[in-house]
């Protein structure tokens, strides 16, 4: 993978977002510097070169958000993925 594709897909993440299991936000991948951004880039080479993903990445917290209506009833809700942030740049890379 290109530096210049995992830079791409870095910046492509939304910011403002919750993170997923990893705990990681996505303000601190975009500021973390050089350092930081190679070892994100090492992994991820490392799950491509393997074609396996890790095992805490097929993890996702489910939030139910409220949509309108009655609150006490189930189907007023929406559920939404909260996936890691290292998940969302390999994802971007594969788009």
């Amino acid at each position: 993978m290109s530096a210049f594709k995992f830079e791409l897909a870095i910046e492509k993440v939304k910011r403002h977002r919750s993170p997923g299991t990893d705990q990681i936000q996505a303000e601190l991948i975009k500021a973390g510097g050089k350092t930081f951004r190679s070892e994100i880039c090492i992994l991820i080479n490392s799950i491509l070169n393997k074609e396996e993903f890790p095992e805490k990445w097929k993890v996702s917290i489910i939030i139910p958000i409220y949509k309108e209506n009655e609150k006490t009833d189930c189907s007023n809700y929406r559920g939404i993925s909260l996936f890691p942030t290292t998940y969302k740049i390999l994802s971007n890379i594969l788009r």
